[in-house]
């Protein structure tokens, strides 16, 4: 699988996955279940790189004492927004606000789907925002986002 950052805006991203071939309704809802599951998250405010106490305590976690008071002073890191899985041909995108959520999302999601395309289904390339030449964006874009 390749792995391609283009243009990237947080606020505005489209997320673009060619496959080798078309995918069938299985691999679709397989598919869109990483991305909703991975949006759940996201607007649980699970990436929020501030608070990682348990990634920062190491290996030793026998009786790590666990402070819930800590993310309190923390910003809030809460995707905001996510458009339906668009399919098209051996192409599927799907349009993300990640809000303030920070990058490590997208390390989770790239890690979630490199072994997606090894345990399911190939994924030839992932290209992380900008736009596709291949299929271009809806000229009413507004079903996405506001414009500020």
């Amino acid at each position: 699988m390749n792995i391609q950052f283009c243009e990237f805006n947080s606020f505005d991203l489209w997320l673009w996955l060619e496959f080798e071939t078309v995918l069938s309704e299985q691999e679709k809802q397989y598919l869109e279940e990483v991305f909703d599951s991975w949006f759940f998250l996201g607007k649980l405010g699970g990436f929020n790189a501030e608070n990682l106490q348990v990634q920062d305590a190491g290996y030793e976690l026998s009786y790590l004492q666990y402070e819930v008071e800590a993310k309190d002073g923390n910003l809030m890191a809460l995707m905001h927004n996510m458009g339906e899985i668009e399919y098209e041909g051996c192409w599927a995108r799907c349009w993300f606000d990640l809000g303030t959520s920070d990058a490590i999302a997208l390390d989770v999601l790239l890690n979630a789907l490199q072994q997606f395309n090894t345990e399911f289904i190939e994924i030839k390339q992932l290209l992380i925002g900008g736009e596709n030449e291949d299929w271009p964006l809806p000229e009413h874009r507004d079903r996405f986002y506001q414009e500020p």
